[in-house]
């Protein structure tokens, strides 16, 4: 089995924005891509179809950025610095 270097860490911007959405409440990025999906169906219904798909398509980043949150908040910004 390989040696795993354990030397590399985060970056300064990444611990940055890490601090700074470990603030939020893991159910805001929830709320937020339903709000989008919600809008998205509005605004497709009201026949405006391209700004539709322009908010709908935002839905899955943002339910990304909630996991990497979600993962950031339990294991900490890695594995040699958990604060």
């Amino acid at each position: 089995m390989d040696n795993v270097n354990l030397t590399h860490t985060e970056g300064k911007v990444a611990k940055a924005i890490e601090q700074q959405t470990a603030k939020l409440p893991s159910d805001t990025f929830l709320w937020i891509a339903v709000g989008t999906m919600a809008l998205s169906l509005g605004l497709m219904l009201s026949k405006k179809k391209h700004v539709s798909l322009f908010f709908g398509q935002w839905a899955p980043s943002i339910l990304i950025m909630g996991l990497y949150n979600k993962l950031v908040k339990i294991e900490g910004h890695d594995g040699i610095d958990k604060n």
